[in-house]
C-alpha cells in the first residue's frame, strides 16, 4: 500500500533528511548534505526563510517504508519582488515509481492551488538564492559544493506528470592548465587602468567580516535583480548564508571591487567542501565527520566560483576580468586541479560567451521545470 502523509514529527523530519542517503547508497558520486544544516533549514524559527513564507513537507510510504519525499513551498517574497502568484516544490527524492512521484506531486499540487498559487516551479530549495535545479545532463562526477545530484530516471518521471522546461542553468569546469589564462595576464594591466579611476580590487576582510557583509548583500540584490526568478535576500538571509560560508571561505578566492571606498563588486570562490562531505556518513559531523572537516581541508584541490557580479554603471570595465585573473593566479598557486563556475543561466550570453573564451567547459546542466495548476 502506498500512501503520503505531512511531516508533523520530529521522527518524521528525520526520515525526511535522512530519505536519500538510503535512496543513493549505491550511488558512487552522491554527497550526503550535513544533518545539522538541513535540520535547521527545513525548521521554523531556525532559518530566515519562515519568517516571510511558509512550506509544507511530505512522505510518500510504501508497506511502512519510505519511498519519496517533497516538499511545497509557497516564497511570499518572490511572488511580492516578481508580481507572480507562483508555488514552488523542493527537496524531491523518489524511488523509480511513477505512482509514487503522482501521488507527491498531487499534494503538492492541492496545497499550493489551496494558496492561491497558478504554478508549480521546481526543483527549487527555497529560491534560486539556495540549491535549486534538478541534473539532466553530467552524472559521471559528484556535484561540487552547493550544488545537487539526482538520478537520471527523475527526468522522465517529472515529465510524464506533465512537467515541462522552465529553464536550463550549467556549470562550466576549468582544468589546472587548459582554459586560456588571458584575463590573468592582462589583469596587473586592467587593474592598474582601473586604480587611475580610483576603482580598486582587494580580498575580503575576514576581521570585518560582519561590515563586509552587509555591503556584500547589497552589492547581489543589485547585480543579479534581472536574473530569471530573482529575489532579493532579506538582512537575516544573507546573514543566515554569510555565517555558514565564513566556515569556509578562503579570502583569497573572495574578492571586493570598491570605487573610492564604496563597493561595487565581488566574486565568491569557496573551496569545494564536498570532497569532504562525501566521506561523512550520513551527512553526521558526530562522532567522526567534525574530525574530517578540520583535517581534510588542506586535501581539497578544487573550488567553486558561486558568484561574479558588478553592479550596473561599472560593467565592461574590466573589473570582471580582474576577479577572473586573481582568481586563476591563486588556483595555480595553490595546485588547484579544476574550478567550476556554477551556476550561469543559459540565456546569459555575455557570461556564457565569457566563459568559452577562457576555455571553460560546459559539462553539467541543471533544469527548473513548470506545470500551470
Amino acid at each position: 500500500m502506498k500512501q503520503v502523509l505531512r511531516v508533523e514529527t520530529k521522527r518524521q523530519l528525520k526520515a525526511f533528511i535522512d530519505f536519500p542517503h538510503e535512496l543513493y547508497k549505491n550511488a558512487p558520486y552522491y554527497v550526503p548534505e550535513l544533518y545539522i544544516a538541513q535540520k535547521d533549514l527545513l525548521t521554523p524559527g531556525k532559518h530566515p526563510f519562515h519568517e516571510h513564507s511558509t512550506l509544507q513537507l511530505y512522505l510518500a510510504y510504501q508497506d511502512g517504508k519510505v519511498v519519496g519525499r517533497i516538499a511545497a513551498i509557497l516564497n511570499n517574497n518572490h511572488n511580492a519582488f516578481n508580481k507572480t502568484q507562483d508555488g514552488f516544490f523542493g527537496f524531491f527524492d523518489c524511488v523509480q515509481d511513477g505512482e509514487v512521484a503522482n501521488l507527491l506531486f498531487q499534494e503538492v499540487h492541492q496545497w499550493l492551488a489551496a494558496k492561491g498559487a497558478s504554478t508549480m516551479i521546481g526543483p527549487v530549495n527555497f529560491s534560486t538564492n539556495e540549491t535549486c535545479g534538478m541534473l539532466v545532463e553530467g552524472f559521471d562526477s559528484s556535484p561540487v559544493a552547493m550544488m545537487p545530484y539526482n538520478y537520471p530516471y527523475y527526468i522522465p518521471l517529472l515529465e510524464e506528470l506533465g512537467f515541462r522546461k522552465k529553464v536550463d542553468l550549467l556549470a562550466y569546469q576549468f582544468g589546472a592548465d587548459g582554459y586560456n589564462d588571458k584575463p590573468y595576464r592582462l589583469s596587473e594591466v586592467i587593474r592598474a587602468r582601473l586604480e587611475q579611476k580610483g576603482i580598486t580590487i582587494r580580498p575580503i576582510s575576514l576581521k570585518n567580516y560582519k561590515q563586509e557583509a552587509e555591503k556584500l548583500r547589497e552589492i547581489y540584490n543589485s547585480a543579479w535583480d534581472k536574473n530569471l526568478g530573482f529575489v532579493p535576500m532579506t538582512p537575516k538571509e544573507f546573514d543566515y548564508m554569510a555565517k555558514d560560508l565564513k566556515l569556509i571561505v578562503d579570502p583569497d578566492f573572495c574578492l571586493v571591487a570598491e570605487h573610492e571606498g564604496r563597493m561595487i563588486g565581488f566574486s565568491l570562490a569557496i573551496p569545494d567542501i564536498n570532497q569532504i562531505l562525501k566521506k561523512i556518513k550520513k551527512g553526521r559531523l558526530l562522532p567522526t565527520g567534525i574530525f574530517k572537516l578540520l583535517t581534510q581541508r588542506k586535501q581539497i584541490n578544487a573550488v567553486r566560483i558561486i558568484a561574479l557580479g558588478v553592479v550596473e554603471g561599472y560593467r565592461k570595465m574590466g573589473i570582471e576580468a580582474v576577479f577572473y585573473g586573481a582568481a586563476m593566479q591563486k588556483h595555480r598557486e595553490k595546485n588547484m586541479k579544476t574550478a567550476e563556475a556554477s551556476w550561469i543561466l543559459e540565456n546569459n550570453v555575455m557570461m556564457n560567451q565569457g566563459l568559452l573564451k577562457m576555455g571553460a567547459k560546459p559539462y553539467k546542466r541543471y533544469r527548473i521545470f513548470e506545470k500551470a495548476l
